[in-house]
């Protein structure tokens, strides 16, 4: 079974605690501070593996998880960092966030993409030790790991692709050309899966040539085999557009229903190059429906026969110079040149703090920014809670609350933790 589409979740680790500690040892009543730091916490990468062949793996396996770091201990013992977890996904997977923004396109053999990022750890007391702060009473909590969905995608490798509605030829050309051995009959959806050839032609050049699942109308909104036909064909340079002259369709008709399909997927489908090819050329009337055919398109097509290999040679020969003068369009997702872009508004929400006034006496602060450090920050001590302060008043809060009518004896709540407000 091919499975080609996951929406899974991957969870990153999180930094282990920084511990607070004092050295006390018979011989050194003063040893001063020795907690050690916490470790980082394990990422998620995720990487690309020609062994593995379908998404299958995540089908019901939804989260990829890695560990937390381990927390610090006294005499400066360092926490363990986590192991990074690989998960492997085929060759040609695509991972993208929900909202469609590309992370990675892993199309060769060993890519690795990062796609949660394990937390830091948190430093113990024995790194805020300076000549001013002898005895710190003060560790950090390791930072907090990722979770979020990410949306896995395998698009197939191939450099041209055969495209046409069920039943006029395109598994069977394949078969000619590939020798791939794929299903054939007189019935439509023969093809439930992408299949893939290597096409050799007589100067000995290759390229790798893929018969998709047949199309219906309203394809791309995922009837019939539509959405798998269109998702794989994303990769391909050049497409094969197959017409059947048998008599059974109307060619013309079939050909602006598929093209308009390829214009409503909205990846830019429609601006590959085409090389028609009408299939079938040996049934009785095929000519005069070619030349009917070619008539309304304007456009030069090429004839061929399973039956009798005429033409075959030749649409082969033209795909392999098409290919060669074609360069790689970019997916469904992805921003050109690869380079994600940064929504402005959005990146300063992540930036800055928000406030949240539910009551009268009530004030709530938080933002991702903010959340992030706050849950690095050790608030079961007297010193951790100065340091929440400092680092509110630090970045602004403190104004914020005052410009906006905050009283003496309001209660601020940041995260899990509520103090009193005093102006």
């Amino acid at each position: 079974m091919l499975i080609d589409r996951v929406v899974i979740e991957v969870k990153s680790g999180k930094g282990g605690n920084g511990a607070i500690s004092f050295l006390q040892e018979k011989n050194m009543p003063k040893g001063g501070p020795d907690g050690g730091n916490g470790g980082r916490g394990g990422s998620v990468y995720m990487i690309a593996k020609r062994n593995v062949n379908t998404l299958l793996a995540y089908r019901h396996n939804k989260l990829v998880e890695a560990m937390d770091g381990g927390k610090g201990d006294k005499k400066m013992r360092f926490g363990k960092n986590a192991d990074d977890v690989y998960a492997e996904v085929p060759v040609g997977t695509i991972v993208t966030e929900e909202d469609g923004t590309l992370i990675a396109d892993l199309k060769r053999e060993g890519d690795i993409a990062l796609v949660a990022k394990g937390g830091r750890g948190g430093r113990g007391n024995a790194a805020f030790k300076s000549s001013r702060n002898r005895i710190p009473r003060i560790a950090e909590n390791g930072a907090p790991g990722v979770r979020k969905r990410v949306i896995l995608e395998l698009k197939m490798l191939a450099d041209a692709g055969l495209i046409g509605f069920p039943s006029v030829g395109k598994s069977t050309l394949l078969n000619i050309v590939t020798r791939a051995n794929v299903a054939t009959a007189d019935y439509p959806f023969t093809t439930l899966v992408p299949n893939l050839g290597v096409v050799t032609i007589k100067d000995g050049s290759q390229f790798i040539l893929a018969d998709m699942p047949g199309l219906i109308e309203g394809a791309h909104e995922g009837k019939g085999l539509g959405i798998s036909f269109l998702r794989h064909i994303e990769r391909c340079r050049v497409l094969l557009h197959v017409v059947s002259m048998d008599g059974e369709r109307d060619p013309y008709a079939d050909y602006l229903a598929i093209n308009e399909e390829l214009k409503l997927y909205d990846a830019k489908l429609e601006e590959r190059p085409q090389i028609i090819v009408c299939s079938k050329m040996d049934a009785e009337g095929a000519e005069e429906r070619k030349k009917e055919f070619d008539e309304k398109t304007g456009l030069p097509s090429f004839g061929i026969s399973a039956l009798t290999d005429m033409g075959v040679d030749e649409v082969m020969n033209k795909t392999y110079e098409l290919i060669q003068k074609t360069p790689e369009f970019s997916l469904k997702g992805e921003k050109e040149g690869g380079i994600k872009v940064y929504d402005a508004h959005k990146d300063a929400a992540a930036r800055n703090f928000i406030i949240e006034h539910p009551k009268d006496d009530l004030w709530i602060i938080s933002g991702e920014k903010l959340l992030n450090r706050y849950a690095m920050i050790n608030v079961s001590t007297d010193e951790g809670v100065a340091q929440l302060i400092s680092f509110l008043n630090k970045i602004g809060v403190d104004e914020a609350l005052r410009q906006r009518g905050a009283k003496d004896g309001d209660t601020v709540q940041v995260g899990d933790f509520a103090f009193d407000y005093t102006e």
